[in-house]
């Protein structure tokens, strides 16, 4: 990348709606993730394996409140992107639309979904934008909690045979289009790399590797190739489909929506 500092005025419009995207992904994300693993704050193999999923889920959403927040710059309205918006609407990773059904699943999460978003959060702060830069630092360092524990766990797992083949058939089933969200190679993506604001596809692709192949060589697996671009929304930097709607009914309060006071 190029340590340029670019602001908004020096973006050119495809430039700014490229990067708007990208940090909209980033803030569904982490919004959606958290609700992923606030589901395991009871049922987690421990006590004090629910209470790591709860600290993870409530880092999430604070990660997900400072990056809507960032788009305040975009000329959006942060509480209408929390609370105003449909389902089909959100750009959050395939891998979220789902419910983690066990474990091995939020652990295989943990892995893929949060390993890559802290790879795309670092290529972010390392673009030189200002406004986001101290945001990030402070993300960061909350992630490296959520790695520790997580590639831990991942560890523990595949030591077993049962454990093993729920991660592995997790990690499969979303690594392709993992490393498509993360580095698209896109228009989008390809006018961000230009700007300096992230790294190249390959740049990422190799972090990511470099980040996770330790623990896919416990199972055997291979770095895939992302998921080609055909059924690519460009709008919102993802495959087809949406998270479920509970999920976001969840997200955006709807249930107590009537009880919140200024």
């Amino acid at each position: 990348m190029s340590g340029v500092e670019p602001g908004l005025p020096e973006m050119d419009d495809a430039v700014r709606t490229a990067f708007r995207r990208l940090l909209l992904s980033l803030a569904d994300s982490k919004r959606i993730l958290g609700i992923r693993y606030s589901d395991w704050l009871l049922g987690a193999p421990s006590i004090e394996a629910g209470i790591a999923a709860s600290s993870m889920a409530q880092d999430e959403w604070g990660h997900a409140r400072l990056l809507y927040a960032s788009l305040k710059d975009f000329g959006d309205d942060p509480v209408a992107l929390e609370h105003d918006r449909q389902a089909a609407e959100y750009a959050s990773m395939e891998a979220l639309d789902a419910p983690f059904d066990d474990w091995a699943r939020v652990i295989a999460g943990a892995v893929v979904v949060d390993g890559a978003l802290a790879v795309a959060l670092r290529a972010v702060a390392e673009g030189g934008y200002e406004p986001i830069e101290g945001r990030i630092s402070k993300m960061l360092g909350e992630e490296a909690f959520h790695r520790s524990l997580a590639e831990a766990w991942f560890r523990r797992l595949a030591g077993s045979e049962e454990g093993a083949r729920r991660l592995k058939g997790a990690v499969e089933e979303w690594l392709a289009p993992t490393l498509r969200v993360l580095a698209p190679d896109d228009q989008g993506h390809r006018a961000l790399v230009a700007a300096g604001l992230t790294g190249s596809a390959a740049e990422l692709r190799a972090r990511f590797a470099e980040r996770i192949s330790p623990l896919l060589e416990l199972l055997s697996v291979d770095m895939p190739e992302p998921l080609g671009l055909d059924d690519w929304d460009e709008g919102r930097g993802r495959g087809p489909g949406h998270p479920a709607e509970e999920a976001v009914e969840r997200a955006r309060g709807d249930l107590n929506r009537a009880l919140f006071v200024e």
